[in-house]
């Protein structure tokens, strides 16, 4: 239960003393077996004083936190008090609250717990509740977001009036929260065109590769036979039963992750914030303020865009790394849709961006040339060194230099800005399509940016600096008289004093 403003300090949930006891001893496991090994193979008359060593040690060290860890709120504040011999105290105001994130691995849903994080906005450092009863956390989360709302810019008599009136003052009216989205599971055929899942494969190789070498496929005997062997079939009936068995594989695995992940997913809006729930084994309760949502970005990368999918993130300020996705991969218009809901505005998502002209094209050409140029010398370099027939890289020279003019082309057109309003608009990437929208009032600075070469063909790199999001957004390759006029459109008088008027 948790505790009434002004009451004593609370503990956790009992069922902490489980939960903490059972990590300690996943973590400690590793280390304790090597040290179950070493004495096994030395001397049998330590076992009765390691082994009671090796089970109470973690238990007790994992008993500690909940006996250590306290909570309360105040009238003005959540405190956590915790620690054995550095005692910490870790205080938050309610009217900085600015978000309250629910997790629960497994572990934590099979004894009915969840990890509370409350998060101010002033820096990375969160106040965390591990663990609390699951009614008690969604308790606690609805209390800070309504207090918070109630507390920092009402009516300024509204506490007085409140604390005067007492009980008889009725309660602050809250809307209802808004269903944005929820899981569509026809979104399923955009996981495969998603490459997001790739790093499970990256992690699963890796942990193959520890003890790959240690299987005995990869001696000279073995590799010889396995080679005739596939040999006595046609070469490209095995080429395509290993293409079919990839695509295959990689369809269980990017379809499972995403089940895994986007399970139970749902965004609604709700005490003046976006609500994100989502995840199957580990849940996620993620909320961002939308006082502190500064923009949107809309991303549709190659594959995705093929099957008309993109995938939504938040620019906020006071959230971790400020990017915050909260749409799967789904439908293109639905990522609009919900976009234009958290912006009030489909406009800036929808729009048509200026285009930088002829200039900017062929730049974005000799850009992805030059790279090209350098993969082609590098790889007549290495034909020399192992002898291979010049017609292979004459060959790969042309493939390179072909892609690279397609990708040059595919860059241009993504490339260009808009001002809608009150929103900076600016549209970048090479194979994936990223428009990025900012609030002009979240624009804290201009940098612009020019190398040798552009100064020389009279563009520039103009970039948006602000505290939400990936703290910058780019406008790149403008013509530089264009990039002074959006700057001080977009912020009226911040560029007054370092622009020259014309006589």
């Amino acid at each position: 239960m948790i505790p009434s403003p002004g009451d004593g300090w609370v503990r956790l949930s009992p069922r902490k003393l489980l939960l903490d006891p059972v990590k300690a001893v996943g973590q400690a496991i590793v280390p304790v077996v090597v040290a179950l090994v070493g004495v096994s193979q030395s001397d049998m008359r330590w076992w009765p004083i390691f082994l009671p060593l090796a089970i109470l040690a973690p238990l007790a060290l994992g008993a500690i936190p909940w006996l250590t860890t306290h909570y309360r709120l105040t009238e003005a504040q959540i405190q956590v008090r915790s620690g054995l011999l550095n005692k910490k105290t870790s205080t938050a105001p309610l009217e900085r609250v600015r978000s309250v994130d629910l997790e629960a691995s497994l572990l934590h849903r099979v004894l009915g717990l969840q990890k509370v994080q409350v998060g101010t906005g002033v820096d990375d450092d969160r106040i965390t509740l591990d663990a609390l009863a699951a009614a008690d956390a969604a308790a606690l989360r609805t209390t800070l977001l309504r207090r918070r709302a109630v507390q920092p810019a009402g009516d300024p008599g509204l506490e007085a009036d409140r604390a005067e009136a007492g009980p008889d003052l009725p309660p602050v009216h809250q809307p209802a929260p808004t269903l944005l989205a929820r899981i569509d599971w026809s979104w399923l055929r955009f996981a495969p065109f998603s490459l997001s899942r790739l790093v499970i494969l990256a992690g699963a190789l890796g942990v193959f590769s520890q003890f790959a070498d240690e299987l005995p496929i990869w001696n000279e005997e073995t590799a010889t036979s396995v080679w005739h062997w596939i040999t006595q079939f046609a070469i490209v009936a095995v080429v395509l039963v290993l293409v079919l068995g990839s695509l295959a594989g990689w369809v269980l695995v990017a379809v499972g992750g995403y089940v895994v992940q986007w399970w139970s997913f749902l965004l609604v809006r709700e005490h003046g914030s976006l609500h994100l729930t989502h995840g199957l084994f580990t849940t996620r309760s993620i909320t961002v303020e939308e006082a502190k949502v500064r923009g949107v970005e809309l991303t549709e990368p190659a594959l995705l865009r093929l099957v008309g999918g993109a995938e939504l993130a938040t620019l906020a300020t006071g959230v971790e790394d400020g990017v915050t996705q909260v749409l799967p991969p789904c439908p293109r218009d639905v990522a609009v849709g919900v976009g234009g809901a958290v912006l009030e505005s489909a406009g800036p998502l929808t729009g048509p961006l200026v285009a930088h002209g002829a200039t900017a094209r062929r730049r974005a050409w000799f850009r992805q040339l030059r790279a090209a140029l350098v993969v082609v010398v590098l790889a007549a370099g290495a034909a020399w060194w192992l002898d291979v027939s010049w017609a292979w890289v004459a060959a790969f020279a042309v493939a390179a230099l072909v892609g690279a003019v397609l990708v040059g082309e595919a860059a241009y057109r993504h490339l260009g800005h808009a001002l809608t309003g009150r929103h900076l608009v600016a549209g970048s990437g090479d194979l994936a399509r990223i428009r990025t929208v900012l609030e002009t009032d979240g624009i804290i600075g201009w940098v612009f940016a020019q190398s040798w070469w552009q100064r020389r063909i009279g563009l520039a790199d103009l970039t948006a600096t602000t505290a939400a999001g990936h703290e910058r957004v780019l406008v790149k390759d403008v013509r530089l008289d264009v990039a002074v006029a959006l700057a001080d459109q977009a912020t009226p008088g911040l560029l007054t004093p370092f622009v020259e008027v014309p006589a």
